[in-house]
């Protein structure tokens, strides 16, 4: 299974990128329990493709490197992605990187969504702001989001948070690989050009609708 972290941190070093390392790190352990299978991770910097993202969205072309960012993510089995809070919502590189992404992209895509700021005051951005954004792109979210403070840094509570939202994430990847895996079908999404196969279940026909609907037209039906 392939994990992509999105970080837009914008410091060096990075609070942002701190929490999405401890996130990675517990998606690792607890899918190597879990499935016995070997986490493959790779992260994206959204910093170091700020000049990328914004020469795409005014030309409509992405460069190497942002390219290369775009399909990791569009091929992922599952996402965990981290912002740093401005002005009380995620910041402007972070949603300019999914602006530029291709639609669809993450519809059905397990997605577990973090963010750092400097008050707890602020971790409503989680689910006035991130939450929303992703069901838009109708991604699957997982139930628990970690917001880390300034002051949640080596106290209680923030490791307990990243290994249950870890553990939903691994649960929800090895369930559609698994899904995917017995029934037969690819275990790539298709694309929406792309006819679904369906199998066909016992003493049934299975007859696609736009074949149905044709054979309607040519007899006079409306």
């Amino acid at each position: 299974m392939k994990l992509v972290v999105v970080s837009a941190g914008l410091s060096v070093p990075s609070s942002t990128r701190l929490l999405a390392d401890r996130l990675a790190a517990a998606v690792g352990r607890k899918a190597g329990v879990a499935t016995g299978v070997q986490m493959d991770i790779q992260v994206v910097e959204v910093r170091e493709l700020a000049v990328e993202i914004a020469h795409n969205l005014t030309n409509g072309f992405p460069g190497r490197k942002l390219a290369a960012a775009l399909d990791a993510v569009t091929g992922a089995d599952g996402l965990v992605v981290v912002t740093p809070v401005f002005s009380a919502s995620y910041s402007g590189l972070f949603k300019s990187f999914f602006d530029v992404l291709e639609k669809d992209a993450l519809a059905g895509k397990p997605v577990l969504v973090a963010a750092t700021g400097g008050s707890a005051r602020h971790s409503l951005v989680l689910e006035h702001a991130m939450r929303p954004l992703f069901a838009y792109l109708r991604a699957v979210v997982v139930p628990t989001a970690v917001y880390a403070a300034s002051e949640d840094w080596g106290a209680e509570g923030l490791p307990e948070r990243v290994e249950r939202a870890a553990g939903e994430l691994v649960g929800l990847m090895a369930g559609l690989a698994g899904l995917a895996g017995s029934s037969g079908l690819p275990t790539q999404r298709p694309s929406a050009a792309e006819p679904v196969p369906v199998p066909a279940s016992d003493g049934f026909e299975v007859i696609p609708f736009a074949q149905r609907l044709d054979a309607l037209r040519g007899s006079g039906h409306r």
